[in-house]
């Protein structure tokens, strides 16, 4: 049941570094059909690779709109700022890093930052001294259902008296507001 693998459909066994001839033929291929069609692009495109190792190869390293080179201190800075307030959601912070990668912010975070926050006294997951305890922070509480179906309370006694909800509960805006009161020098504009 379900949908079948890629690769053992098309028989596409190429695994390893990607060539140089390889990125050519993606990189022509996504110019003059655009992205999309994953699955049916290997064999459009005359390549032995899967439509999620295309996908990939081009939203990590091909695509002409990513950021090259080092992590800047600026960079660096908004990085532990977003996560302190976001947690692990690479996403989202990559969101506020023109030209950098969900997967390029993550292993940055695990091979660099968590040293250097460790190396100035810092836990990397609460962001607050060594040993100091944590209080709950938004992305280390459980979400209850409400919550995550739109992050919207309900609008009638009605309906929350239907759903079983505790109408007196703050809403997850409310509490990320009152953190963004507690850190006015950062901008959350997140936008999808």
């Amino acid at each position: 049941m379900g949908r079948s693998p890629c690769c053992e459909k098309v028989h596409a066994n190429n695994k390893g570094a990607w060539t140089k001839e390889e990125d050519e033929r993606l990189i022509a291929h996504i110019e003059a059909h655009g992205e999309g069609s994953w699955r049916s692009l290997p064999k459009a495109a005359g390549l032995l690779r899967c439509g999620k190792s295309c996908r990939l190869r081009w939203i990590n390293y091909l695509r002409p709109d990513l950021k090259r080179g080092s992590i800047s201190e600026e960079e660096d800075d908004l990085i532990i700022k977003l996560h302190s307030l976001l947690g692990n959601r690479w996403s989202l912070i990559a969101g506020r890093l023109p030209g950098r990668t969900d997967n390029e912010i993550k292993n940055y975070w695990n091979t660099h930052m968590k040293k250097k926050l460790l190396s100035r006294g810092l836990d990397p997951q609460s962001h607050r001294p060594l040993g100091q305890p944590c209080k709950t922070t938004l992305s280390s509480r459980p979400i209850p259902e409400h919550e995550i179906r739109g992050f919207q309370s309900p609008r009638t006694a009605e309906v929350a008296d239907f759903f079983h909800y505790d109408r007196q509960e703050s809403s997850a805006f409310k509490r990320a507001a009152s953190d963004a009161e507690e850190r006015p020098d950062l901008n959350l504009d997140l936008c999808i």
